[in-house]
């Protein structure tokens, strides 16, 4: 029996995660270690470890890395508490192999101890280009320390090539996000305004803005922008779900606390869960901000993305995605656009670029097939010039 360790930190990458966990831990060839950090355990962020518990997936083990400070320094405190965690518990549970998703500071923290515990690491999603967050520095660096690759497209599964990754380890198998419309019915509209409580209008929309942590302009700008092009529609229903713990996250939450409070069509909630956050998605009109859920889910559900700024620049996007600067004037434009008829057209045409789900399946079925044994003995593999 094959021991994984899979680490989830925010709310996203469980969403993401959580129908792969489920399969591995209903599987008679691995033994899961489900750990749980980051976010999770943050009261500020929502302490999303109840929507584990609500899945009902066996939790092996928490590890607080202190996400207090939302400055640089705050940051690498919490990225050194995570090295130090994740290192006693590699230590503790020896895995086989440890299976991480995504670009965040804490997945570095948890690579680093993985590699420096000498245990082979797994990553999805990798192969990716964000220009707007040093989370492009950190996805490239994972994919160095990992061994096994599970890209989410094609392109992406070259470019882990290009760095020189071993052919034989590197699998496109889709989206993972794809997978969670495939396990989940929807909640009905009269009975998720109950839970959420709130009315739908005639017009609604979903905002995510998260920080740049590469920025061109200041995200507080951004925001700023962002807010006074929503203002201009008062007939919108806008529900807003927090920005991630990503440096300048706190002022951003202030931000748009400040703007609902004094707007009856807005709302803010720290964490809809991955049922609810869908169910709203099949509801509204437009997912506005720049978010990877804009990119990676709102394609199939035919609802058009308006993508601002460079967060999610160089991502492959379905032809639902209307990209903007993190202007007013831009944004306003963009969200009429969303409306309009020939727009709403192109949404029912579009086609996900990241799959039709089984990426679960997929990951699962590799792994039942691959010797763990020969992962830790690295090569760059080199092409010709």
């Amino acid at each position: 029996m094959k021991r994984i360790a899979v680490v989830t930190t925010t709310r996203a990458d469980w969403g993401l995660l959580k129908h792969l966990a489920r399969g591995l831990s209903n599987s008679a060839d691995f033994e899961l270690f489900l750990i749980a950090s980051g976010t999770h355990l943050s009261p500020a962020h929502g302490e999303t470890i109840q929507e584990i518990y609500d899945d009902n997936i066996p939790l092996t083990r928490t590890i607080d890395i202190g996400l207090i400070d939302d400055s640089c320094v705050g940051i690498c405190k919490s990225l050194s508490l995570a090295i130090e965690g994740f290192s006693q518990c590699f230590s503790n549970v020896s895995p086989d192999l440890v299976l991480v998703l995504g670009d965040r500071y804490e997945i570095l923290g948890v690579c680093s101890a993985a590699l420096l515990c000498g245990v082979p690491i797994a990553h999805i999603h990798g192969g990716e280009i964000t220009e707007g967050a040093i989370d492009e520095s950190i996805r490239h660096a994972i994919t160095k320390m990992s061994s096994l690759h599970f890209a989410a497209a094609e392109p992406y599964a070259k470019r882990i090539l290009q760095m020189g990754e071993d052919p034989a380890y590197v699998y496109n198998v889709g989206g993972l996000g794809i997978d969670g419309l495939k396990f989940i019915t929807l909640i009905h509209k009269n009975e998720l305004e109950r839970e959420i409580n709130l009315k739908f209008m005639s017009k609604n929309a979903i905002i995510t803005f998260h920080p740049e942590t590469n920025p061109i302009h200041d995200s507080r700008d951004q925001l700023s922008a962002l807010l006074l092009a929503l203002d201009c529609f008062p007939d919108i229903c806008q529900i807003f779900t927090m920005p991630n713990a990503d440096e300048g996250n706190l002022l951003l939450r202030e931000m748009v606390i400040a703007y609902c409070a004094e707007r009856p069509n807005c709302f803010c909630f720290e964490s809809l869960g991955q049922l609810r956050f869908y169910s709203c998605l099949s509801l509204v009109d437009v997912v506005i901000g720049n978010s990877s859920s804009g990119i990676l889910e709102a394609p199939s559900f035919r609802k058009p993305t308006i993508n601002i700024g460079d967060r999610q620049k160089g991502r492959l996007h379905a032809s639902s995605v209307i990209n903007c600067d993190p202007i007013k004037e831009d944004i306003v434009s963009a969200i009429l656009k969303s409306y309009s008829s020939s727009f709403k057209a192109v949404c029912e045409r579009a086609v996900n670029p990241y799959g039709t789900g089984g990426a679960s399946e997929s990951i699962i079925s590799i792994l039942k097939n691959t010797d763990f044994s020969r992962l830790m003995r690295k090569k760059f593999f080199d092409y010709p010039l």
